[in-house]
């Protein structure tokens, strides 16, 4: 295939890489009229601001693509095929799918001045995909399968392959166990903590955990991994390793014995990679030291993360893990709510807007997490298999990559997460 626009920029260059692809193509991008008008390819596309051929598909462009500034952008959507769209334009779409394309999966308007919510983060309600009502749908996904048939129309003779639906369970290790393995002062201050406010049955669970008369209940891992057996996942775990506890970074101490077989027990069979700290983000040393602790704990290369609590700030927090040899990022959704952050179901690279760069980090998008369901949408597990289970069938339509995250503490014994582990194992039997 070949695609005429009159200026080449590394914006465009971007999104035909991610065309090529995502259709498993060949593309040739040129600003050559002449050439164009006597190539001999029959599969063409002119993406500029005229009509060049009646054999193309013309998209006209918006001036998005040729800018290397960033400013705000005015947007206006309107249904288009019973589905949201914008930069509306002539052409034989209807408007600038490949600008629209850029704007969502860079994440431009992350770039721009915003809203941070209570944890300093980017806020979704800021966002256009919440704004719209389109945040449920991998929207470029949409689009794209929409762009297949038009090509298959105009160009019968075009191959373009379609990817298979995949599955790709991942958990965050932040807090290993509730009572095991805390230490004798983190669990004395609980258990007196507990005497005192008058919670004896509390207090007495935890004493029974420590002396080994009950299971704890985050220990889920043995009951997880029967569940990938019997289903023949192969999950991603990410551990938090701060050396530090604070507010938010509560996980085991990492010169705890137990903690470390542990992890190297997980690593032994599984993928891991790096949670990075909440402290990590506001020292960022913090996350070489710690993704070699787990590198030399498991004798393998972490190059695998996802932040805690999903706290990152582009461009700088993807350029810190970059620097730290990461190059598989697993933080593009939010923390506040599921859905698609970036509009897009399907793994893509970072293009770093500042530097007007397409980059080495691998991002994998998820749209789900058993956090967001329970303490943000307020769901039942009932609620939230149902969620799982719409999501599945979007991704699906569309041939993406589905990735969920779960917490050991959902999957465990403990009365507060009833029926999360019933509904986890329900979704998989509905869907594998």
């Amino acid at each position: 295939m070949i695609i005429y626009s009159h200026t080449l920029t590394p914006r465009l260059q971007y999104i035909v890489d991610f065309l090529s692809q995502y259709y498993q193509l060949t593309i040739r991008l040129i600003c050559d009229e002449e050439k164009y008008l006597i190539d001999k390819d029959p599969h063409r596309i002119n993406y500029s601001y005229h009509r060049l051929s009646p054999e193309e598909i013309w998209i006209h462009s918006h001036v998005l693509l040729f800018e290397s500034t960033i400013r705000p952008v005015k947007i206006e959507c309107f249904d288009h095929h019973h589905y949201k769209a914008f930069f509306k334009a002539e052409g034989d779409i209807g408007f600038d799918l490949f600008a629209g394309m850029f704007y969502l999966i860079t994440r431009y308007e992350e770039y721009l001045p915003h809203q941070k919510d209570m944890y300093g983060r980017f806020a979704h309600q800021n966002s256009l995909a919440f704004k719209e009502g389109f945040l449920h749908l991998p929207l470029v996904n949409i689009w794209l399968e929409d762009f297949r048939h038009l090509l298959k129309q105009k160009f019968p003779g075009l191959q373009l392959s379609k990817s298979n639906f995949q599955f790709l369970a991942s958990y965050d290790i932040d807090i290993a166990w509730s009572f095991k393995n805390k230490g004798f002062k983190r669990n004395g201050g609980a258990i007196a903590k507990a005497f005192f406010s008058g919670k004896w049955k509390l207090m007495r669970h935890r004493m029974k955990v420590i002396r080994g008369k009950q299971s704890d209940p985050y220990d889920a891992y043995e009951w997880m991994d029967k569940l990938h057996q019997q289903y023949n996942i192969a999950p991603i775990y990410f551990f938090l390793v701060a050396e530090q506890m604070g507010k938010f970074d509560k996980n085991i101490d990492t010169k705890n014995i137990s903690f470390q077989r542990l992890v190297k027990d997980v690593a032994s069979i599984y993928k891991i990679g790096l949670h990075p700290s909440w402290a990590s983000g506001d020292h960022p040393q913090l996350i070489k030291k710690e993704k070699a602790w787990l590198e030399k704990m498991t004798e393998q290369m972490v190059t695998s993360s996802r932040q805690h609590y999903i706290r990152f700030e582009l461009p700088a927090s993807y350029r810190l893990l970059l620097s730290a040899g990461i190059t598989n990022e697993y933080s593009m959704g939010y923390g506040s709510i599921n859905g698609f952050r970036a509009s897009i179901t399907t793994p893509f690279y970072w293009y770093d807007l500042k530097e007007e760069a397409k980059t080495a980090l691998h991002i994998h998008p998820f749209c789900f997490m058993d956090a967001n369901a329970y303490y943000e949408e307020k769901k039942s597990p009932a609620e939230a298999l149902n969620e799982l289970v719409a999501y599945y069938k979007i991704v699906k339509d569309v041939g993406g990559t589905m990735i969920t995250i779960w917490h050991n503490s959902f999957l465990g014994s403990d009365a507060a997460f009833e029926g999360w582990r019933e509904a986890y194992s329900e979704f998989l039997r509905r869907i594998l």
